[in-house]
């Protein structure tokens, strides 16, 4: 056994207790203490490490072997290219709706005129209700953080615009089927961010069709542009590198 492998164990066992730590109800940390803010800064630096460990462990002899097979329903509804008749209304869906939320965006003012709107929800999410009327939006203390950041830094300048396109773009992605793994992986980004900042909204249901075509990224995309992209991709792959010369150099026998 290597010592990379050896070493995952203790470090997500390490993991598991820093978050353990910090979600419990029994023994909760202070909110905003020394402690709280040690506990999570460690919690994501072990996490962070476990990731990047997992992820060179697969590279070592047996990291790509199946040892716990899927269901055969499954196995055709993420691998087999007929399945993209059923990821294609799911597709357009999610595409549209997205292109609809950047065009109204685009169209419409405080957004791409200095931010105002998006300035506007930051500072509602970011509130705390007075004692007895009712719970503050967010629930994690530090992406109220990150929001005040952004907004005592007045971020809403540029980042709006980066909202506006990014959702016109995930949407464009989605309807023509090009590269459908990066758009919804940004697109479910973006419905992560606004349900973290308390907006429910469609971001819920967006964010779980999201995922599904980011598991189905191989088909999902098939009945359209991907379908090309891969076989180009494939081919370029798979083509013979033919060895280069320098000019006076004759080529090796």
């Amino acid at each position: 056994m290597s010592t990379l492998r050896r070493l995952t164990v203790p470090i997500g066992a390490v993991a598991s207790v820093l978050l353990f730590l910090l979600v419990n109800p029994w023994f909760p940390l202070e909110s905003g203490s020394t402690a709280d803010r040690i506990v999570t800064v460690a919690f994501w630096i072990s996490f962070i490490v476990l990731l990047v460990a997992l992820f060179e462990l697969r590279k070592e002899p047996g990291g790509e072997t199946i040892e716990v097979e899927e269901p055969a329903f499954t196995r055709f509804l993420f691998s087999n290219s007929r399945a993209g008749l059923f990821w294609l209304p799911i597709r357009l869906f999610v595409g549209f709706t997205w292109l609809e939320a950047g065009y109204h965006k685009l169209s419409g003012t405080g957004w791409l005129d200095g931010g105002s709107s998006l300035a506007g929800f930051w500072k509602g999410a970011v509130a705390i209700p007075a004692a007895g009327a009712g719970s503050p939006k967010i629930a994690f203390d530090w992406y109220r953080d990150f929001l005040n950041i952004l907004l005592t830094n007045h971020v809403e300048k540029w980042f709006s615009w980066l909202i506006v396109f990014g959702e016109i773009a995930v949407g464009v992605g989605l309807i023509v089927g090009a590269v459908v793994g990066v758009a919804a992986f940004f697109g479910a980004l973006m419905n992560m961010s606004f349900m973290l900042a308390g907006s429910a909204s469609t971001n819920p249901v967006l964010f779980l069709l999201a995922v599904a075509l980011l598991l189905g990224r191989r088909v999902s995309g098939y009945y359209g542009l991907d379908r090309y992209v891969n076989e180009f991709l494939e081919a370029r792959a798979l083509k013979p590198r033919t060895p280069t010369t320098h000019v006076g150099q004759p080529m090796a026998a």
